[in-house]
């Protein structure tokens, strides 16, 4: 959708989701000094500089998170390449990888590059968006290698709860399957819900879970491709060859300036939730105020909203077409970017996932231009 609203001059754009953010100065400057001081112009060790993983190490210990900084944490380019080294480490041609339905849409494609065969595990929309620990059971097979969630989940902006996650958890011991939590959002908590709970503070499984955090949303760093996994040290030997054999190590001076947004940057991902989530609110507000176009749930975290749209819209706008047709409709005749439900899984059919991590002038913008195509077509 980015590619084709590129194409189009004047499009505002609520569908990839890049925080509209710089990068904090003080990240930038730690950058700037690493390069003027010749510290980025080698390789660092393929898991990274020891000084930025020991940082990490310290940085999880405050979130009842705890590995060897050694042994048990890699830096890599960005999360995406952690979940695909990972799986690449861990499956056989054909193994089955459960993910959430819907779910982040590149999931599909990792598990895919690494001769994986993904499965969708229904989510109850219902339940504003809950894992079905029922459904995940029922579709484990003797193929099945592993399970990859986001939480908080992209698109639904859901927070997976504690009791779900523990029972999951005891799935894969039961089964003896691995667990990947990607939690690109977790600083990005609303409605005084505190923070996140993780199943990295859960010792008994250790040996199976897959830590998975990015720089890329927390602290404005989309562009730096930098992240980190943590993991058993076991894993971590056989996901380390791999990493090796992608891109020998994460970007060395992304390290230094991920190294001094755990250091340096904790007032500034406040300050952006607390932006994200006057931008949630009036996202929903505008929403609001389109009733007979969408339905909603509000989301808890991140800086997506997943608007289902209403039946008789969509057989008007995209007859036969679904989310895909209804999304290309509104970005070449109102000029509004959005992602299309069904890139996310089969039941994010008939839903488009709006990103409230852009300005409020461009958020404001995009529901004008929307209320005066959907007046225009059913006054």
């Amino acid at each position: 959708m980015e590619l084709r609203a590129s194409r189009i001059p004047g499009v505002v754009s609520l569908a990839q989701g890049v925080p509209s953010f710089d990068t904090p100065d003080a990240i930038k400057n730690a950058a700037i000094e690493a390069i003027e001081k010749g510290k980025v112009a080698k390789y660092s060790l393929a898991p990274g500089t020891l000084e930025f993983r020991e940082t990490i190490a310290q940085h999880l210990e405050r979130e009842n998170k705890f590995f060897d900084f050694e042994t048990e944490i890699i830096a890599t380019a960005g999360s995406i390449e952690a979940i695909t080294a990972t799986l690449l480490a861990i499956l056989g041609p054909g193994d089955e990888v459960l993910i959430p339905d819907p779910t982040y849409t590149s999931y599909q494609a990792a598990i895919k590059v690494a001769r994986g065969v993904p499965v969708f595990v229904p989510l109850s929309e219902e339940k504003h968006w809950a894992l079905d620990i029922q459904e995940f059971e029922k579709l484990i097979t003797p193929r099945t290698k592993a399970f990859l969630f986001c939480n908080p989940n992209n698109p639904t902006g859901t927070m997976f709860k504690r009791n779900q996650l523990h029972a999951l958890a005891q799935l894969a011991i039961k089964h003896n399957l691995y667990i990947l939590s990607d939690e690109v959002y977790k600083d990005f908590i609303f409605n005084g819900e505190g923070k996140l709970y993780s199943l990295a503070e859960l010792r008994g499984i250790r040996d199976r879970l897959v830590y998975i955090f990015s720089f890329s949303k927390a602290y404005a760093m989309t562009g730096w491709r930098i992240a980190y996994l943590a993991t058993h040290q076991d894993l971590a030997k056989k996901i380390l060859a791999v990493h090796d054999a992608l891109v020998t190590c994460a970007p060395v001076v992304s390290q230094f300036a991920a190294q001094a947004a755990l250091e340096m940057a904790d007032e500034d991902v406040e300050t952006f939730k607390n932006y994200f989530q006057k931008r949630r609110d009036l996202t929903c507000k505008r929403l609001d105020k389109m009733n007979h176009v969408f339905e909603y749930q509000k989301p808890d975290s991140a800086y997506f909203v997943f608007p289902r749209i209403k039946r008789e819209i969509i057989q008007k706008i995209a007859p036969g077409g679904g989310s895909w047709q209804f999304a290309i409709e509104l970005l070449e005749k109102a000029k509004v970017a959005t992602v299309p439900g069904s890139a996310f899984g089969p039941r994010g059919e008939n839903h488009i996932r709006m990103c409230f991590g852009r300005s409020e002038k461009d958020i404001n913008l995009a529901f004008d231009r929307l209320e005066k195509f959907f007046g225009k077509n059913f006054s």
